[in-house]
């Protein structure tokens, strides 16, 4: 039985540029405005602004937001931000977080949420360069000039909405939030997706992630936080009787069927989370170090063997001889060294697993 190790997790999966680039055409409004500081806070404090859940936690301390706000008071520019207009007609923040949340938190006079007694730091101003006369004041505390300047004072944002529905086009919307999320920490694949296609199907392809089986395959006791263990696990559920399906890119594929499938109650969707846990059992019992042909994990090999043991359900038990067997196949090796997510490797691939392991 593999036991559990902390070796790298580094993913080894060739693409090529021509299959994995996207041809989507965006059917977008975009709409810039400057809101006042007063607007923008009380928009926030009402909803009408979210902080989405995928978003990275708030990590500005009070001399960085002090900073922001000595910079609407003496006039200086400040980048502007990013919305997405959902479907409930909210402004979802893309891009400026921590800006939003600085200026929200200064006009409301406490900073950041309560603490485990129940109490919030008041937001005095601290660490200020140029107006050393604000040091240690409130946003009440202020002169009346400097309070209208600070409520007047603009911010642009940038607002995009799309005008097709989404389910028409799923992927456009990720397209959206991958170009203009350009934070300083960058949401990657998976994070995005997660942020646009919310649903049941996040909850289960985390709770299959925690399976002990596929953490000792994924070869890390805890969750990756660039979430490429759930992309892996997405892709799996992608392709799992639904290659005849796929096409390429692979990033779109894996949208679109996060999209598709974000209540999870499918027929396909039960049968899935069934068969992974039975198959991930299977292979850490019968293979030592699995997936990994060449030291690193193989993203290909992978998902060609467990969507093919899945599939065979009942008859899902892999041999270490079929298995050796399948990795000095020359036609396999060929289709997961490179150009990994065409039609042809990814339907060669999987065939070749079948009839391998299963003699199918």
């Amino acid at each position: 039985m593999t036991e559990s190790h902390d070796a790298s997790s580094e993913i080894e999966d060739k693409v090529d540029d021509e299959t994995e680039t996207s041809t989507v055409e965006f059917n977008i409004v975009v709409t810039a405005s400057d809101w006042t500081l007063e607007l923008l806070a009380k928009s926030f404090n009402d909803g009408d602004i979210v902080i989405p859940d995928y978003q990275r936690k708030f990590v500005w301390d009070i001399r960085r937001a002090s900073t922001l706000i000595e910079s609407f008071a003496i006039g200086l520019p400040v980048p502007q931000v990013f919305f997405y207009e959902n479907a409930e007609g909210q402004l979802e923040v893309i891009d400026g977080q921590q800006r939003i949340t600085s200026i929200a938190y200064f006009f409301e006079g406490y900073f950041g949420p309560e603490d485990a007694s129940g109490k919030r730091k008041v937001f005095s101003l601290k660490g200020l360069e140029q107006r050393k006369d604000l040091e240690g004041k409130t946003f009440s505390q202020l002169d009346e000039r400097t309070k209208r300047k600070l409520k007047h004072s603009p911010l642009r944002g940038i607002t995009v909405k799309q005008l097709t529905p989404d389910e028409e086009q799923p992927e456009s919307v990720y397209h959206i939030f991958e170009r203009l999320n350009t934070g300083g920490q960058p949401l990657n694949a998976q994070e995005i997706r997660n942020a646009v296609y919310r649903g049941n199907i996040l909850e289960a392809l985390e709770e299959l992630n925690a399976d002990p089986n596929w953490r000792k395959i994924y070869g890390k006791r805890d969750a990756d936080p660039k979430q490429r263990d759930i992309e892996l696990i997405l892709r799996l559920f992608s392709l799992y009787e639904n290659t005849d399906n796929y096409t390429p890119p692979m990033k779109d594929f894996l949208s679109r069927q996060m999209a598709e499938n974000r209540p999870f109650t499918s027929v396909r969707a039960k049968s899935f989370k069934k068969a992974f846990s039975v198959a991930v059992k299977n292979v850490v019992e019968k293979i030592e170090k699995p997936f990994r042909p060449r030291g690193l994990l193989n993203a290909a090999t992978l998902e060609a063997v467990l969507v093919s043991m899945m599939e065979h359900g009942s008859m899902s038990a892999i041999t270490v001889d079929n298995y050796e067997k399948l990795l000095a196949s020359k036609d396999f090796k060929a289709a997961t060294l490179s150009n990994t997510s065409s039609v042809e490797n990814v339907v060669s691939r999987k065939d070749i697993a079948d009839k391998l392991l299963f003699g199918k």
